[in-house]
């Protein structure tokens, strides 16, 4: 099983599980991840995505992709799955430990919220090995770093630390590897809390394209006026607050 999937009413603990390979990204874990997607979309939840054995993802599995053909390049084998992890209704959370390279980096991209550890080593190498960086990287790394950092990292093959990285703005925090998975559950907690509608149209309004706003916000903000949700969580607060 190269992807465990621990599911829970609000969330989904997906860990990537080669150790043996340093959970390189294969044809196996693609198809595992768009059952997953599938899942996901049927019924909204929270994902959690991490790796086995102190690592990430160390990359896409090289022995398949040295097979891989100008046609499989087109299918965009890696990139479709992420896109569709991008696009999930609910929030992903990458927890990131050890080593996210090559295609394991693009996935975390592809996340709403990163956080790692202090052996977090993240970055796109695939020029080294005469490819592009082309399942997200050169255009979802540019909106989460800037252009000129994400320009250093993917003509260099540069590999950022995890003091970098967070200085970068690459992930939101760093953690203790024991204390990882309870921080990432942390952050989950508090979108559980939340009401869930209003979480899936901010996360859609945060993916529009610039020219969509600010119809995107009125036309979202005007359905969740009307929902019973809103007047429900409003009540609440202004009665709690009328009791201190």
């Amino acid at each position: 099983m190269t992807l465990h999937i621990d599911g829970h009413d609000d969330r989904v603990v997906a860990t990537l599980n080669r150790p043996e390979k340093r959970n390189a990204i294969d044809q196996e874990t693609i198809d595992a991840l768009h059952a997953l997607c599938a899942e996901l979309e049927e019924k909204p939840r929270t994902l959690i995505l991490a790796g086995a054995g102190g690592v990430f993802a160390a990359g896409a599995d090289i022995a398949q992709l040295r097979e891989r053909t100008a046609a499989d390049a087109r299918r965009g084998i890696n990139a479709l799955a992420f896109i569709r992890i991008r696009e999930l209704p609910m929030p992903v959370i990458a927890a990131i430990d050890g080593y996210a390279l090559g295609g394991g980096a693009e996935l975390a991209y592809a996340a709403d919220i990163r956080i790692g550890t202090p052996a977090l080593r993240i970055g796109n190498p695939e020029t080294g090995l005469g490819i592009i960086a082309a399942a997200g990287a050169t255009w979802r790394l540019p909106e989460i770093v800037g252009e000129a950092r994400a320009a250093h990292l993917l003509l260099t093959g540069r590999t950022l630390d995890a003091d970098e990285a967070l200085a970068w703005g690459l992930v939101s925090a760093i953690h203790p590897a024991d204390e990882l998975l309870r921080e990432a559950h942390a952050i989950a907690d508090r979108i559980a809390a939340n009401d869930p509608l209003a979480t899936q149209y901010t996360k859609r309004a945060l993916h529009a394209p610039r020219a969509g706003h600010p119809a995107i916000e009125l036309a979202l903000q005007a359905e969740l006026f009307e929902s019973p949700a809103k007047h429900e969580r409003m009540t609440d607060f202004l009665e709690r607050r009328a009791r201190a």
